[in-house]
């Protein structure tokens, strides 16, 4: 492990591969693109999916959810603090209580709380439907930067612990979530139509029916004619633009893994992200009297990184 480096295992970034640089990790091309306002995957345009869209629900976008001062601020705080190395390039900062995830053991420890910075993000959650009593019990940042090489691999956030929602705030740079999916399953594709006056028409709405007719289509046959693809040849690209926030839950939390490949890395970028208690831990849950405990502490936002 070289200085710096917090890499263990397979994993590797910038610092550890040495002058040599053994083979970066494999970046494949992402073919879909997630399309917020319509909540749908749309093919690539140099891909062999182009022309092609399915449903990709359980991702919730806000775009410059906290302002540039907010941002500076923020950062400035977080700066004060140590960054740990963690794996493939990263640095992180955790504010949670102390888990080991593969024995199922959980104990406040050292924990104080979520910062103080982020009682005003927590409070300004609520205003987005989708986070309906959200209460975060662990914030960790993550620090990425491309002289290390820094990425996350594809992977399932843990849900023995954690709840549905993960919430994560983008900051100092914008970059891309990568999802994926290892399901033996197959996607429907249907046929999506070009956009048009910089707007796209929903699949089987009035705007696509009357394109089939003027193809010499019957409507069902264009409409109801779709391709079958396996699950894993798809990878989604889910664009993540400076002082966003994203959401994912749902499909997008339990079947598609989400990743930052080391090229989606420009610049500086800190990643700010949430998470809620599972039920297990929640009210009516088997350890409900420790989720209460852990919540009162986290809620107190007067914590300082474990």
């Amino acid at each position: 492990m070289a200085a710096g480096c917090g890499c263990k295992g397979i994993r590797s970034c910038l610092l550890c591969e040495g002058p040599a640089q053994a083979a970066p990790p494999p970046q494949g091309e992402d073919n879909f693109t997630y399309c917020p306002a319509m909540g749908l995957a749309k093919g690539n345009e140099q891909s062999e999916f182009s022309g092609w869209a399915f449903p990709f629900p359980g991702v919730f976008l806000a775009e410059e959810f906290v302002s540039e001062d907010e941002e500076s601020e923020m950062v400035e705080l977080m700066d004060r603090d140590d960054w740990k190395p963690s794996q493939s390039g990263r640095k992180k900062q955790d504010y949670g209580p102390k888990v080991n995830f593969k024995k199922q053991r959980l104990k406040a420890g050292s924990f104080t709380g979520l910062p103080s910075f982020s009682e005003k993000i927590v409070a300004r959650m609520k205003a987005c439907s989708v986070l309906s009593g959200f209460l975060p019990v662990e914030q960790c940042n993550l620090d990425y930067v491309p002289e290390r090489g820094s990425a996350i691999d594809p992977h399932f956030d843990d849900w023995w612990l954690w709840g549905e929602r993960l919430v994560s705030l983008n900051l100092l740079s914008r970059t891309v979530l990568s999802m994926s999916c290892d399901s033996e399953d197959s996607i429907q594709l249907f046929p999506a139509l070009s956009e048009e006056n910089g707007e796209s028409s929903p699949l089987g709405s009035p705007a696509q029916m009357s394109a089939c007719e003027n193809s010499g289509q019957e409507g069902g046959d264009c409409l109801l004619s779709p391709r079958l693809v396996p699950s894993k040849e798809v990878t989604v690209a889910v664009q993540l633009p400076r002082r966003s926030l994203v959401v994912l839950y749902g499909d997008a939390r339990y079947k598609w893994k989400h990743a930052i490949q080391r090229k989606h890395i420009e610049h500086r970028r800190i990643c700010i992200t949430f998470r809620e208690l599972s039920a297990e831990f929640s009210a009516g849950g088997r350890h409900e009297e420790l989720g209460k405990e852990l919540l009162e502490i986290a809620l107190s936002f007067r914590g300082r990184p474990v």
